[in-house]
């Protein structure tokens, strides 16, 4: 018999890996169930890891003034127009500037006046003749008088001296009269201003030849400026006179002023009213007539609760708020955060109200807080650590204006 030498084939590592696995099975088969190793088990009570650290604030009551805002127009409280009343004369000097305080009564332009005196001396002497003339025929009518008993002088004759004296004497109130007018015109050769103020506009130019009634000046009565806010015919049954009001310009500069008066009539264009407002204390120089301006009209108080503006969030055209659920997490602590929709209303530096929303165990310590800063980066149901809890004082707002 011949026997041939064994050749592995390619079936024979299959075979060797089944039987290696039959190998290992009867070799766990007799190891004891006790000395098994035990795999590990995840503990399903374990906190996840915290999705960031974060700081807590909570809510606090501040009394708010209740405001109105507005926007309107820095204007003139009153205008002057200083013009010429001086027919036909030159213009010689101009004493006032745009810009210039003046004072009531003060010379801010006088005209070339030569022909003026001229004409003034001229009256004088016709009322020296005209007096000379009444006294002269004012004697003869008392002579006449005197002889009318004697029969001297016929009663036609004394009567015609009686006569001269009187249109004598009505000559001298005309020449008083005409001399009252040259007085006048050489008075009106210097321009005065009619009232305290600020000149706000100069047409005057020297040299011209001006008739009279030719504007010359704009004077802003008594430097005064007023704030012609609009508002809207639904929020104008809030206002009332004597309102406290503080109006900021274009310029930055903030004014604090009082509501005078409220329009009588609302335009049928826009169905506003125009609310006018005395600018009590303005910037000297920064707050002008014409400038644009914003302002709050203070219309009372009101409680607010507050959060700090960085726990606010906007997303989707929404505003929320996270709160940390567990209430008596300690900072270096953990917990999870639920976002809440609420209402926002006023703000004030960097607090905001907060209308509606919260709830009833967020609305004051030791409720849950409301997360501050990292607030921006959460989404419901975040883990999160907690690094410090903003102090109660620094979350207290001044009283302010709504914005």
């Amino acid at each position: 018999m011949t026997f041939k030498p064994f050749s592995p084939s390619v079936s024979t590592p299959v075979l060797w890996v089944a039987g290696s696995a039959v190998a290992l099975t009867v070799v766990l088969l007799l190891v004891p169930a006790g000395t098994r190793a035990q795999a590990p088990v995840p503990d399903a009570t374990a906190a996840p890891k915290p999705a960031m650290t974060v700081t807590v604030a909570f809510p606090q009551r501040a009394t708010w003034s209740q405001t109105l805002t507005a926007n309107g127009s820095v204007a003139a409280w009153q205008e002057a127009s200083v013009g010429s009343e001086a027919n036909g004369l030159r213009l010689a000097d101009v004493r006032a500037q745009v810009g210039d305080t003046v004072r009531a009564g003060q010379v801010l332009a006088v005209f070339d006046a030569e022909s003026v005196r001229a004409e003034v001396a001229q009256a004088r002497a016709a009322l020296a003749e005209a007096r000379a003339t009444a006294a002269e025929a004012q004697a003869n009518a008392e002579r006449a008088r005197s002889l009318q008993a004697s029969g001297a002088m016929s009663e036609q004759q004394i009567a015609q001296l009686a006569t001269a004296a009187v249109t004598a004497q009505a000559r001298v109130e005309s020449a008083q009269a005409l001399l009252a007018v040259q007085e006048l015109r050489l008075r009106h050769a210097q321009v005065l201003a009619p009232d305290s103020g600020v000149i706000s506009a100069r047409m005057a130019t020297v040299g011209a030849v001006l008739p009279s009634g030719t504007e010359l000046f704009r004077l802003i009565r008594q430097g005064r400026l007023e704030w012609r806010a609009e508002v809207t015919a639904a929020d104008l049954a809030r206002v009332r006179p004597g309102q406290a009001v503080s109006v900021q310009a274009a310029s930055g500069a903030v004014a604090k002023g009082r509501v005078r008066m409220v329009g009588p009539t609302v335009d049928p264009q826009t169905r506003a009213a125009l609310v006018y407002v005395d600018l009590l204390s303005p910037v000297p120089g920064s707050v002008k007539a014409g400038m644009f301006a914003t302002g709050q009209l203070v219309l009372g108080e009101s409680a607010a609760l507050t959060v700090p503006q960085q726990a606010v969030v906007n997303r989707d055209g929404f505003t929320y708020v996270f709160v940390l659920a567990d209430a008596q997490v300690q900072p270096g602590g953990t917990g999870r955060v639920s976002r809440v929709k609420v209402q926002a209303g006023r703000r004030v530096g960097d607090q905001v109200e907060i209308v509606s929303g919260l709830p009833a165990g967020a609305q004051g310590q030791p409720g849950p807080g409301i997360v501050t800063q990292g607030a921006g980066f959460l989404n419901d149901g975040d883990w999160v650590k907690l690094v410090a809890s903003v102090p109660v004082a620094a979350v207290a707002p001044p009283t302010g204006d709504k914005k």
